[in-house]
């Protein structure tokens, strides 16, 4: 996973490591062809976005310690999946991103300018 890429062509950063996230739970956002939910996208959890994630059937705040789960809270950062990020943004509530730790994959998904407009590391 060394030479994973971000949607710049950069290096992938670190998303979260709590609470540790990604699909593969190693605090990137490192999507392969095993990630068919595109856990690709790193956002900055507000308030607000999580509850319109959980109004929408996503809950990311309610912990569930069966799965060492504490729960997202407002100012954390998490690996979203591509389709829900797709949704949030058709909603007009797409949440904020971190670019830099957000994988090339979501490219496949999302065009780099309408990542640009939510990225709060650039």
């Amino acid at each position: 996973m060394s030479k994973a890429l971000n949607v710049l062509g950069e290096p992938l950063e670190p998303c979260s490591l709590k609470p540790l996230t990604g699909f593969y739970r190693d605090g990137t956002c490192f999507s392969d062809e095993h990630n068919p939910g595109y856990h690709a996208v790193c956002i900055y959890a507000t308030e607000e976005f999580l509850a319109y994630s959980k109004k929408v059937g996503n809950d990311l705040s309610t912990p569930m310690p069966e799965y060492n789960f504490a729960g997202v809270k407002p100012g954390q950062s998490w690996c979203l999946s591509g389709p829900r990020f797709i949704q949030a943004l058709r909603d007009g509530m797409a949440p904020k991103i971190f670019i830099h730790a957000t994988h090339e994959r979501m490219l496949e998904l999302v065009d780099l300018e309408i990542l640009k407009q939510y990225a709060i590391d650039l």
